[in-house]
């Protein structure tokens, strides 16, 4: 073989490798240059029910939503509460317990803080020394009333308690339950929890402070940020309701439910007790709303006027006894009396 052939059998030097210095060889080199390159370590990601960040955003308002239904849901089987009567009622102004207690009225519904000075009940000192303004000498008549409808709730509240107190049952029947807040509510709360028995507070978290009343049973006392899943529970289980006199909260309220009742998408028999009628026919005309056709003359039979605590008591005693009490205690239905005996052990 000519020398021409063996050298161009030989490999050209460009084909041969670059000598590699001896710290960069082999495959520790390979492993070290990805180390380097690494991004830092990663913690665990956190559970989606366990992330502030997502349960507080937009994107989690169906799951908040969902908590709201299910965690009284929750709470209302482990307690054993069958139903509810509901009380409805200002929670501006506090009651009077004793001649020297103070009248005071609340700057909004659910808060902590007075009204302005200016906008209180007048004392009885500023009426005779001619001091009062009108405002003042009006709320000072008013808040007289509204002190009496506290303690008339309260004895109401007593009064159903006591009674539900000896119906036969498992579970808890009947048991009062209010906005969870002062005024009426805590009225309502107190009388239930003096005579023994459980009571429940719905309350709704709103801009300014304010607190659950001291008289919820501290397992049902509930706080809510949706309006709308606060009247669900308010309904859902009520089998009956009681509105002592209020504002804007008590009206909607009231009318709410009215409006089921009246539309029938309560499945269940609702006695709907208005308390004052002095009081809410000069708020509402309901005789004018009957004769304009606003609403039919049978929708003024949804509910009942009161104005003492014995004579709401025995109404809302006959409807929850009639409508309730007396249905749950009728027999089972024998599944041959209706489907014949051969259908019947198929079943």
């Amino acid at each position: 073989m000519s020398d021409q052939t063996r050298n161009d059998s030989r490999p050209h030097a460009a084909d041969v490798p670059a000598e590699i210095p001896s710290n960069q060889s082999g495959p520790d080199a390979t492993d070290q240059t990805s180390r380097s390159s690494a991004p830092p370590h990663l913690e665990r990601a956190p559970l989606a029910y366990e992330n502030p960040a997502f349960l507080n955003s937009a994107d989690g308002r169906l799951i908040r939503i969902l908590a709201e239904y299910t965690e009284p849901l929750a709470r209302f089987r482990r307690e054993r509460i069958q139903d509810t009567v509901v009380f409805f009622g200002s929670a501006r102004f506090y009651g009077r317990e004793e001649a020297d207690r103070a009248l005071e009225l609340l700057e909004n519904t659910g808060s902590l803080a007075a009204a302005p000075q200016h906008e209180q009940p007048a004392s009885i000192p500023e009426i005779a020394e001619g001091t009062a303004s009108e405002l003042g000498r009006r709320r000072a008549v008013a808040a007289v009333e509204m002190a009496r409808y506290y303690e008339d709730a309260r004895r109401l509240a007593h009064m159903i308690t006591t009674w539900a107190s000896s119906i036969p049952s498992t579970r808890h029947r009947f048991v009062i339950t209010s906005g969870g807040g002062p005024g009426i509510m805590e009225a309502a709360n107190r009388g239930a929890h003096e005579a023994g028995g459980k009571t429940i507070g719905l309350n709704i978290r709103l801009p300014f402070e304010q607190r659950p009343n001291a008289y919820i049973t501290p397992a049902l006392n509930f706080e809510f940020h949706y309006f709308f899943m606060r009247k669900l529970w308010f309904a859902y289980l009520a089998k009956a309701l009681v509105v002592f006199p209020g504002g804007f909260g008590t009206i909607d309220e009231m009318f709410e439910v009215l409006t089921l009742v009246q539309t029938r998408k309560l499945a269940k028999n609702i006695t709907v007790v208005i308390y004052g009628s002095e009081y809410w026919k000069k708020v509402f005309n309901f005789d004018w709303l009957v004769d304009t056709g606003a609403i039919s003359p049978g929708d003024v039979d949804l509910f009942h006027f009161a104005d003492t605590p014995e004579q709401a008591f025995d109404l809302l005693k006959v409807g929850l006894t009639t409508h309730h009490l007396a249905l749950e205690a009728r027999p089972a239905v024998n599944p041959e009396d209706v489907f014949g005996p051969e259908f019947a052990r198929t079943l």
